[in-house]
């Protein structure tokens, strides 16, 4: 079975190795926001053969060529996922990692006000707010 990444590849006509075949499938499966060392460690579970120069060549082309989105979630790695389909932003935990994917019509139609009160219009953006659990008895915010 292709993995949604590999047929993005095969649609843009790259050739794929079943190295590639192997990274681009890890990449698709992925629910988080893998770095290239999880990337590394998830393919080399399933091929050993893979190495980490092999996976860092294969998600920069895969970035170079759209199919990957690269992200900094300040925690000093670069981390990635498929490039959406559909815009979305991110919440990120700071203490445990956890980074939670979201769309808001609210936020989106407050962006572009924000533009237009400038004297612009906005034509995309990228949202990523930073974040930490309530402690305990802190007064939690309904979802």
């Amino acid at each position: 079975m292709i993995s949604r990444i590999e047929q993005r590849c095969i649609d843009r006509g790259m050739k794929m190795t079943e190295q590639r075949r192997v990274i681009a499938r890890v990449l698709s499966e992925a629910v988080d926001h893998p770095d290239v060392e999880e990337v590394y460690r998830r393919s080399s579970a399933l091929d050993p053969n893979i190495s980490i120069a092999t996976v860092y060549r294969t998600v920069r082309l895969f970035e170079e060529s759209n199919i990957l989105e690269r992200h900094d979630f300040g925690d000093g790695r670069a981390r990635y996922e498929e490039s959406p389909e559909s815009h979305h932003d991110h919440l990120i935990d700071i203490h445990g990692g956890r980074v939670i994917e979201f769309q808001s019509a609210e936020i989106e139609a407050l962006q572009r006000e924000i533009a237009r009160r400038f004297g612009y219009k906005l034509i995309g953006h990228r949202l990523e707010l930073y974040a930490v659990p309530f402690a305990p008895g802190e007064g939690q915010e309904p979802h």
